[in-house]
Parts: C-alpha cells; sequence; structure tokens
C-alpha cells in the first residue's frame, strides 16, 4: 500500500501543483484584464472630462457671445434714442426762436421755396398774422415776388406751406427736421457719440 500512497500522493501533489499554477495564470490574467479595463476606464473619464469642458467652454463662449450682442443692441437703441432727442431738440429750438430770427427763417424759406413767385403760404393759426405776414412782406420786398398769405391756416408746428394750384412745397419745421435727419443722422451720431 504504500505504493498507492506513494502515486496518491504523487498525483495529489502534480494536481495541487496543476491547480496552483492555474489559479497563478487566471490570477495574472484577471489582473491584466483589470487593468487593461482600468485603463480604458480612466482614457474614457478623461476623454469625457475633455468633451465636458470643450462643451462648457463653446457653450461659455456663445453666452458672451450672445451678452455682447445684446449688450450692443442696447448701446445701438440708446444711440438711436439720443440721436432722435436731438433732433426733437432741433424742432423745439426752431420753434422757439426769438421772434425776429423765426421772422428772418421763414423769409428765406419763402424765397428758396417760391418757384412762381406767386404762391400762396398756409401757415399755423399763431404764426398767420405776426411772423406769417412779416416774413410775406420781407420775402416780396427782397425778391420782387408776389407770394401771398392763405386764409385757411392748418395746425403745423412752425414754417408753412407753399401752395400753387395743386402743387404744394411742405416747409414744416418738422418736416424739414425730419427731411434732415435722413441726411444728416450718420454725421449726428458721430458728433454725439466720437468713439463709435
Amino acid at each position: 500500500m504504500k505504493g498507492i500512497e506513494k502515486i496518491t500522493q504523487l498525483i495529489q501533489t502534480e494536481a495541487q501543483s496543476e491547480i496552483d499554477s492555474v489559479l497563478d495564470n487566471a490570477r495574472r490574467e484577471a489582473e491584466a484584464v483589470a487593468s487593461r479595463y482600468q485603463a480604458r476606464a480612466e482614457a474614457e473619464a478623461a476623454e469625457l472630462a475633455a468633451k465636458n469642458e470643450k462643451a462648457a467652454a463653446e457653450r461659455e463662449e456663445r453666452l458672451v457671445s450672445a451678452a455682447q450682442m445684446e449688450a450692443r443692441k442696447v448701446r445701438l437703441a440708446a444711440k438711436q434714442e439720443m440721436v432722435e432727442k436731438a433732433y426733437i431738440r432741433a424742432l423745439e429750438k426752431l420753434c422757439s426762436m426769438p421772434q425776429e430770427q423765426y421772422v428772418e427763417v421763414l423769409t428765406d424759406l419763402l424765397i428758396q421755396a417760391s418757384t412762381t413767385g406767386t404762391e400762396e403760404a398756409v401757415f399755423s393759426p399763431e404764426d398767420r398774422e405776426h411772423a406769417g405776414k412779416a416774413a410775406v412782406e420781407k420775402a416780396n420786398k427782397a425778391s420782387g415776388k408776389k407770394l401771398t398769405i392763405a386764409q385757411e391756416t392748418l395746425p403745423i408746428q412752425g414754417g408753412f406751406i407753399l401752395r400753387s394750384g395743386n402743387v404744394e412745397v411742405n416747409c414744416t419745421f418738422d418736416t424739414l427736421v425730419r427731411l434732415q435727419k435722413a441726411e444728416t443722422a450718420g454725421a449726428v451720431a458721430k458728433k454725439l457719440f466720437p468713439e463709435a
């Protein structure tokens, strides 16, 4: 039986040795697999973090760009409002000139606007009897024209309408300011906002 015991023990030793070898190989392979997956997981985590960082940077850039655009819109609207106020103020100044200066301006406008020399000038009720009458007389005297004052009046804010038959020349201050605005708004904006 000693021989059987030796053979059994030899088989057990070889079997244990083989089991230990298989287990060592399995442990090494498991560690290698775990190491590969750990490296892959770290790489994917780094890639995901980089993508998130890039996406966050892009979003921040878009938000900053949108904020800058909105700020430009607000600044532009404020500048446009200030330019508009400048023209409103110009109209107010035109309408509140001293009487003598106002008559001179009306006289010059009458002479420039008249083409036939026989037109009639339509004024506001406030201007018709004083400034309008004086301006028509001065324009006729200075130019030799025969302008007249219309019996009717219009609710205009300074200036007049010059009429000859069906043809009217609008020389009201609000129209003249509006026409000037179309031509000079850019220059006025540059004057008001020289840094832009």
